[in-house]
């Protein structure tokens, strides 16, 4: 059996803001699961089209936490409040995850580069970040050179988290900002009075 979901407590508003939540995932997927297939719409409809199908591949990846090819309001919820509330170490934690693709506790150069590419591509499709005058295979030796401690060709958790919290800019280029992905906390239900 799963973890329960561990979620953020805060007063009154937050039940009120969760409802919301949960209305809008419902009134989007009337199943209350949602496919690759689905979130790719909706998260390529909410940002910038085709340009970010392979980022909202990787997002999708790292929602499924039980890995059976579908998120449910569950894993969607925990992981948008978090990257909304959540600490910094948090936030580092769960963009680990998206850039560890096999899932084998490291990041090799090459995944980091593949994710670093779809976020490159999809950010100035968006125009949300002004050409860098580095590559995406330039940041990318750059961040690994950083982060990568113990020099051998893998970035470990520890190595990810401590490096992107001692370097701004690392942690800028690593930490996934729910603003590139448009997610925005749901419109409070205003009760007659």
């Amino acid at each position: 059996m799963g973890q329960a979901a561990t979620l953020p407590q805060r007063k009154g508003s937050y039940v009120m803001e969760l409802h919301e939540w949960y209305r809008k995932f419902i009134n989007e997927c009337p199943s209350g699961l949602i496919t690759l297939h689905e979130f790719q719409r909706h998260f390529c409809d909410g940002t910038v089209g085709n340009e970010s199908s392979e980022y909202a591949e990787q997002i999708f990846r790292t929602l499924d936490n039980n890995g059976d090819g579908i998120v449910d309001f569950r894993e969607y919820v925990t992981a948008i409040s978090m990257l909304i509330q959540g600490s910094p170490e948090e936030k580092l934690r769960w963009s680990f995850k998206l850039y560890d693709k096999d899932k084998d506790g490291a990041i090799t150069r090459s995944e980091m580069l593949e994710i670093m590419q779809a976020v490159y591509k999809m950010s100035l499709a968006a125009s949300l970040t002004k050409a860098n005058p580095l590559t995406v295979e330039e940041c990318t030796n750059r961040i690994f050179s950083r982060l990568d401690k113990d020099r051998n060709a893998v970035i470990s958790l520890e190595e990810f988290i401590e490096g992107a919290l001692d370097n701004d800019w690392i942690r800028e280029m690593l930490e996934c900002d729910p603003n590139t992905v448009k997610v925005e906390k749901p419109q409070k239900i205003h009760s007659p009075v």
